[in-house]
């Protein structure tokens, strides 16, 4: 079973990543900010965990306000840096752990929480930031990371104890996950700032000592408190410090602090911190590893395919490809120019022959979603009818007076 060995709790300001990639780390103005890392970078090298679940929040880089997820779990396997305006940092790409991922999804749904899912989008400065200090990157990342982006940015956002909550149902379902895997959870954000309005400037290094104790020793009472209440303590911008909350949530009760780190020099207050688990005491699972409850039978169902996150994940250039038909400019590249169309969309062979058959139930086989498919259909003026019909082996005469009203199509 997988294990959470600890956590860490980190500011992701995005001119840490700008000190970095300038190499100012003795510089006397970013040195104090640098030091308080080395400590984070070696537990990491001693400790080697195989994955990082990293919640951070997108500064609408990757995800616009017309679809703002609450929730949105990273299932890749592998995501790119985000140009955030002034190109990508050379950086190498984050590798994702679909398997533990989808796992994860699925254990959240189960516990209620209606978490989205995200394939190949960037990661901005709230995840790449700090974690370039934290982890060394060249040629490649050490581990895995599984990213759980959180929407601070746009109202309503979710309360602190929801994200506390979103933290336990995360530990529980890595506790479940088969696989022998270490996992070390990381909570970005803050502390204390606020960029807009009369009020920008404004840091509270009182708050940001006292919510550094208690996300320790009492993360409970900092789900008690209201956004306004973080708003206020901590400025607007600072009340992202929720997302610790969802890694302290991750956390078992038998965590101790062994490094911090605080630093104000301009507009945010930087902080990181890492909380060690101590020795495991080989307790089960909470909850006992069984895949999805909801399907549990389904497969003894004939014909039936559901569509899941690793399905998606294997298919998802088809699918993509198939979906663009709603763009008028793609149909006519299809219709004209299939074949460069394929290359263009790196299609391997086997997806090219299913389009370009028409392999309805090969598609389906294959892992096409049906309302991806049924766009291809569309193409070529042909019913729903004659498709459902091919997937059943029928001629559509058949198909058709199979159905209670035969000419209601």
């Amino acid at each position: 079973m997988a294990e959470i060995i600890g956590g860490i709790g980190t500011s992701h300001v995005p001119t840490i990543g700008m000190a970095y990639d300038k190499g100012k780390q003795v510089d006397p103005d970013w040195a104090p900010l640098f030091e308080g890392y080395k400590p984070v970078s070696s537990w990491l090298a001693k400790r080697q965990p195989d994955v990082l679940v990293y919640f951070f929040n997108d500064h609408v880089s990757s995800f616009f306000f017309d679809n703002y997820p609450t929730f949105n779990i990273g299932v890749s396997p592998s995501f790119p840096v985000a140009d955030e305006g002034s190109g990508a940092r050379q950086l190498p790409p984050f590798r994702g752990h679909p398997k533990l991922a989808a796992h994860i999804a699925e254990c959240l749904v189960n516990d209620e929480f209606d978490i989205s899912v995200f394939q190949e989008r960037a990661l901005d400065h709230g995840c790449n930031s700090p974690l370039s200090l934290m982890w060394p990157h060249t040629p490649d990342w050490p581990g895995c990371i599984v990213p759980i982006a959180i929407n601070v940015l746009q109202q309503p956002t979710p309360t602190a104890l929801r994200c506390y909550k979103l933290g336990v149902a995360v530990r529980r379902a890595v506790e479940c996950f088969p696989e022998k895997l270490t996992v070390v959870v990381v909570g970005t954000g803050g502390l204390s700032h606020q960029v807009h309005g009369e009020r920008t400037g404004f840091n509270n290094t009182d708050w940001d000592l006292r919510f550094l104790e208690l996300i320790e020793r009492d993360p409970l009472e900092l789900t008690r408190l209201r956004l306004a209440d973080y708003i206020r303590l901590g400025g607007a911008e600072g009340a992202e410090v929720v997302m610790w909350l969802a890694m302290r949530g991750a956390l078992s009760d038998r965590v101790n602090k062994i490094h911090q780190n605080y630093y104000l020099p301009f507009t945010t207050a930087m902080a990181v911190a890492i909380f060690e688990e101590e020795a495991a005491t080989n307790e089960p699972p909470s909850r006992p590893y069984g895949g999805n409850p909801q399907l549990s039978g389904v497969d003894e169902i004939e014909g039936t395919y559901p569509f899941g996150i690793l399905t998606s994940i294997r298919t998802l250039r088809i699918n993509r490809f198939l979906w663009k038909i709603t763009d008028p400019r793609h149909r006519i590249l299809i219709r004209e120019h299939p074949d460069e169309t394929f290359k263009q969309a790196g299609l391997t062979d086997e997806e090219c022959r299913l389009i370009r058959e028409r392999d309805w139930i090969g598609m389906i086989h294959y892992g096409v979603n049906f309302f991806v498919m049924e766009k291809l259909a569309r193409i070529d003026g042909i019913s729903n009818a004659v498709v459902y019909a091919s997937m059943r082996g029928e001629s559509l005469e058949k198909f058709l007076m199979s159905r209670n009203v035969p000419g209601a199509r």
